[in-house]
């Protein structure tokens, strides 16, 4: 408990997530700035440090913060390769620069300083008994000394004013009364990967390169060159387990199925076993490690789906129906989100009595494909499990494995979707799929970069899903795929689609007035000409060529709209750190029509001289401008490229020579 004499507040601490409940997210290298406001009764000067250290470690590392105005104080601590890190504040009165402040207004006003040299010579004899060091601790004496003696008061003046002395002081400060912010607050350490990626999600059972014909795990290696070739680094694939047959769905989700059709991924389980076990036309577990070992040699990791739920043949059903919720016929309960039925699904029962035993064969299962070498989960509907659960299964996991990444397949409620992401979720779906006129992204994008959802909530975003296929995809032709397609991968510094149906076009629905695909791959087997004509393979390439070569791209945050004439094109940039690298996009969202406009961009901002011509080089054609103002033109055709992403290039050599530029 307090004592009712502390004088220092601390209050108002950033980041901060739920008064320390949950913590931050960073990965290894990148900076933490914490700010709060810190304050006292009366007029005395404070000081204040930022303590940090790896979780496990005992000694703090400080940092002097610094003041910046109407008692906000500020300081920054890098994130090392240490795991979780933790942080909290001090902060004590300054009697030192509380003493220069009362000798500097009493000289000023003409007052004797006989007493308050004394006073000051206390304060450094006090640090010379706090030195560590002997030659400071008689340089402290010595200061001391002087302060007593009968040297002239203006030389005591400089003295006390000296940077020296206040060098000394702060380096053995009195840290009587110092108060620290209580609990300390937290840091989870995420792999770089969870900060920059590219997924590639695609069916294993559609990979085979003979129509008709189920793929199977070596067709996916055959397929990893294509993958790698277009820039994606984290290859997803739906679930592959057995699939059941009772109330297996049919083609476009009809019931019932004919005898040939495949069933769905997600409704897991049948006499072939669960979710440890491998679906038998895919291959076997050998078959398997095999992909993950051929991914990985092309710098690409398999992420694997986590679905907690089962079909109705699913081992689980017959040796553990105290997992599921009866029906008042005693039938168990199937999934269903009405007016939608998945009878082929029975969810979990987490309220059961036995939901201990549950929760235990469910970290069990993700601890298995840990060991087959799984480093990524993309998790299957998490929001409709207890929200205490997975943050209990991704704690228990970090402790062991801190390398494994979780992706939230959530498209829910946005509290729901914060909560999960707080519980340890590393990256987490976006409402980005139906964002699409400019003032809803740019309202969308603020929100998550610059207010303190961007401490914890790491966006991944998909133009397309397996289940959506979204309305401006459906209308908008080729450009719109290469529209939606730069927006993601530029905005957020990670973002999937799903292939080959995106990059291939593939706009048709099940029904007017539906984001179902027709034909859907959740139901059949598919066959793609991966060169089919109107492929935007091309495009992929470079924009994912663009990200790995540009740092500006490989972070969410530091992203900046810029003041466009037109509703019709969106403009933002995004930086580095250090300003050396710096990125302007510039995309027309109507997929049919020309639109040209004037773009005003803040030269200040972007380290750029107002008074000085800059190079803009467009990297997807590989053009080069020059620019001289802050209002510039621009023209995008949808029908031949409706984006382009510039390298802002500054210090020019020569006005008349484009290719002297850092």
């Amino acid at each position: 408990m307090q004592s009712k004499t502390e004088r220092i507040i601390i209050e108002n601490v950033t980041p901060c997530i739920d008064s320390g409940r949950f913590p931050i997210r960073r990965t290894v290298g990148e900076t933490v700035r914490v700010e709060a406001d810190i304050f006292a009764d009366g007029h005395d000067r404070l000081a204040a440090e930022l303590l940090y250290r790896a979780q496990g470690r005992q000694e703090w590392r400080r940092r002097r913060m610094q003041a910046v105005g109407n008692d906000k104080w500020r300081s920054t601590f890098r994130v090392g390769d240490g795991g979780m890190y933790v942080y909290t504040l001090q902060a004590w009165i300054d009697r030192f620069r509380t003493w220069r402040d009362i000798v500097e207004k009493k000289a000023g006003a003409g007052q004797t300083l006989a007493l308050e040299m004394l006073e000051g010579a206390a304060l450094v004899a006090a640090a010379a008994e706090r030195a560590t060091e002997e030659e400071e601790t008689l340089a402290l004496h010595k200061k001391a000394d002087f302060l007593r003696s009968s040297e002239r008061m203006l030389d005591k003046m400089q003295l006390a004013a000296s940077p020296e002395l206040q060098r000394l002081m702060d380096a053995y400060p009195d840290k009587t009364g110092r108060i620290e912010y209580d609990p300390p607050l937290k840091v989870v350490q995420v792999p770089l990967r969870a900060r920059f990626s590219a997924w590639y999600e695609m069916f294993p059972r559609s990979c085979a390169a003979i129509p008709g014909m189920h793929g199977t795990f070596q067709d996916c290696i055959d397929r990893l060159d294509d993958i790698a070739d277009m820039g994606f680094d984290v290859l997803y694939l739906p679930p592959i387990h057995p699939i059941g047959k009772t109330e297996r769905k049919g083609k476009n989700n009809t019931i019932p199925a004919d005898a040939s059709d495949p069933g769905s991924p997600w409704a897991i389980g049948s006499e072939k076993g669960g979710h440890c076990e491998i679906h038998p036309q895919l291959g076997t577990m050998a078959d398997f490690i095999k992909l993950i070992e051929a991914a990985r040699g092309r710098e690409i990791e398999i992420a694997m789906d986590i679905a907690f739920q089962c079909s109705p043949d699913h081992p689980f059903v017959k040796d553990h129906p105290e997992w599921f919720r009866r029906r008042p016929d005693g039938s168990i309960q199937y999934a269903q989100n009405p007016p939608k039925k998945y009878e082929d699904i029975f969810s979990f029962d987490f309220e059961s009595s036995h939901a201990e035993a549950l929760c235990q064969t469910l970290l069990a299962v993700v601890y298995f494909w840990i060991e087959k070498g799984i480093r990524i989960f993309r998790v299957d509907n998490p929001h409709t499990k207890p929200l205490r659960f997975w943050e209990w299964l991704i704690d228990s996991v970090r402790r062991r494995h801190p390398e494994v990444i979780f992706l939230a397949e959530a498209f829910c409620r946005p509290k729901t979707m914060y909560r999960l992401a707080k519980s340890g979720f590393t990256q987490s779906y976006t409402y980005f799929t139906w964002r699409n006129r400019k003032p809803e992204i740019e309202d969308y994008l603020v929100k998550l970069t610059r207010t303190p959802l961007a401490e914890f909530f790491w966006p991944n975003f998909w133009p397309n899903t397996p289940d959506i296929l979204p309305e401006y995809l459906q209308i908008g032709g080729r450009a719109a795929f290469v529209v939606r397609l730069a927006l993601a991968a530029t905005l957020s510094s990670n973002y999937g689609i799903y292939g080959p149906a995106f990059e291939l076009c593939e706009n048709q629905t099940q029904a007017p007035f539906s984001e179902a695909y027709l034909n859907s791959e959740k139901y059949e087997i598919r066959f793609w000409d991966l060169n089919r004509a109107g492929n935007i393979k091309s495009v992929v390439r470079r924009i994912n060529r663009i990200r790995r070569e540009n740092p500006a791209l490989q972070q969410t945050r530091r992203l900046t709209f810029h003041s466009v004439d037109s509703e019709h094109i969106i403009c933002f940039s995004k930086t580095d750190r250090n300003l050396d690298n710096v990125i302007l996009v510039a995309v027309n969202l109507d997929p049919h029509h020309i639109h040209s406009a004037w773009v005003q961009l803040p030269h200040r901002e972007l380290g750029l001289d107002p008074d000085q011509p800059f190079q803009m080089h467009e990297l997807i054609g590989d053009a080069r401008y020059l620019w001289h103002t802050d209002h510039n033109y621009l023209s995008l055709d949808p029908q031949v490229m409706p984006v382009q992403i510039f390298r802002i290039r500054k210090h020019l050599r020569s006005e008349h020579d484009f290719e002297y530029f850092m």
